[in-house]
C-alpha cells in the first residue's frame, strides 16, 4: 500500500463499569454504552493481558493491538522506538459523575517491589461542570506521619489541595502524585501502559452492601511523593501540553490539511471537535485513531469548522 492508501486504525472501545461513573460518554461522544450501567471508563487504546483493543475496520479489522505490535511493528509503529513487550500507551475516556478515590500510582523506583507498574498520565478536561474540581498533591508541611494520622482520624481532606478546573484545561499526574478526580468531569486520559492504582482514602464511601471499598494504604504510603506540594494545572506552550519520558501530548487546532508526523513513527490522535478525514476515513468527536508510521506524511484534512485534536507521539529510543 502507498502511504496515501493506508487508513488510520480505529478500535472498538472497552467499557468499564465504575461506582463513580455515569452515562455522559453516550451523550457527549455518542458511545453505545450498555444499558443500565454506570460507565466510568472507556478503554480506547489498550494492549493489556486482560484488555485488548481490536481494530474495527480496514485491512487489519479484527486484529488486536498486541498482534499488530508483534507482527507489523515497522509498518504501523515505526522503527527506533524504545523496546517494549507491549504497546506503551493506554488511552481512556473517563466519566466521573462522583468523586473518585484518593489514590496514587507507584514510581518506577518502588513499583516492582510492590508488584505493580509505574504510571504517569495526562488529563485533558473534555467537559467540566461549573465548579468541578480535582484533588492533587499535598499542602505544604504535610509529613508521612501527619498523613497517617489523618487517615486514622478521617481528616485527609484537610491535607490535600483542591483545584477548580474548566473545559479545555490539562493536568499532569506523574507517578507518585496523590490525586483524585472530582465529580462532574469528563476526561481524556493518556497514560503509561499500566493498571496499578493504590487507593489510600475513599471519602468514607460504601458500596451497595454497605461495605467500604478495598484500600491499599501500605502500598500507597510507599508510593506517595511527600515533596509534591500544591501542584498546578498545565500551562500549555503553543500546541504543547506535556512532554514526559513516556510520550508527548499536544493540542492541534486543525484549520488546514496537515501531515500527522514529520518522521516515520506512529501518531495517536483524539478528535475533540469538528471532524477530520484521512485516506477516505471520516473521524468524529469521541474517536481515537492511530496513524501508522508508514502513513505519517498522509494529510489529515479538517471537514468541519473548529476541528481540534489531541496528538500523542512516542519518545525517541
Amino acid at each position: 500500500m502507498t502511504h496515501l492508501s493506508i487508513p488510520p486504525l480505529l478500535f472498538e472501545p472497552l467499557f468499564m463499569e465504575r461506582v463513580w461513573g455515569g452515562r455522559r460518554l453516550e451523550s457527549l461522544f455518542g458511545k453505545k454504552l450498555p444499558p443500565g450501567k454506570t460507565i466510568g471508563e472507556s478503554w480506547e487504546i489498550t494492549d493489556r493481558p486482560e484488555a485488548q483493543s481490536v481494530v474495527r475496520q480496514g485491512p487489519w479489522q479484527g486484529k488486536t493491538l498486541h498482534e499488530l505490535w508483534l507482527s507489523q511493528r515497522e509498518e504501523i509503529f515505526g522503527s527506533g522506538l524504545p523496546e517494549a513487550p507491549r504497546f506503551p500507551v493506554l488511552a481512556k475516556l473517563l466519566d466521573a459523575r462522583e468523586t473518585m478515590s484518593l489514590q496514587v500510582h507507584p514510581p518506577a523506583s518502588v513499583a516492582a517491589s510492590l508488584g505493580g507498574q509505574s504510571k504517569s498520565e495526562v488529563w485533558y478536561f473534555a467537559e467540566a461542570d461549573g465548579g468541578a474540581e480535582i484533588v492533587a498533591g499535598l499542602r505544604a508541611g504535610v509529613r508521612p506521619n501527619d498523613f497517617q494520622r489523618a487517615l486514622h482520624e478521617g481528616t485527609v481532606a484537610e491535607l490535600v489541595p483542591r483545584l477548580v478546573v474548566q473545559t479545555g484545561d490539562s493536568f499532569f499526574v506523574p507517578s507518585g502524585r496523590l490525586h483524585a478526580i472530582g465529580g462532574g468531569n469528563v476526561i481524556v486520559e493518556i497514560q503509561e501502559n499500566s493498571d496499578t492504582t493504590y487507593r489510600v482514602y475513599d471519602w468514607a464511601r460504601t458500596d451497595a452492601g454497605g461495605q467500604p471499598r478495598t484500600l491499599h494504604v501500605e502500598q500507597a504510603m510507599r508510593s506517595i511523593d511527600f515533596t509534591d506540594v500544591e501542584p498546578q494545572l498545565v500551562r500549555p506552550s503553543g500546541e504543547l501540553i506535556v512532554r514526559c519520558p513516556q510520550f508527548t501530548v499536544e493540542k492541534w487546532n486543525l484549520d488546514a490539511a496537515r501531515p500527522a508526523n514529520d518522521h516515520p513513527a506512529y501518531t495517536l490522535f483524539f478528535c475533540l471537535s469538528g471532524a477530520v478525514e484521512m485516506a477516505g476515513v471520516q473521524i468524529v468527536p469521541g474517536d481515537f485513531f492511530l496513524v501508522p508510521a508508514a502513513a505519517h506524511t498522509a494529510p489529515l484534512e479538517p471537514r468541519a469548522p473548529g476541528t481540534s485534536l489531541l496528538r500523542v507521539t512516542p519518545p525517541a529510543a
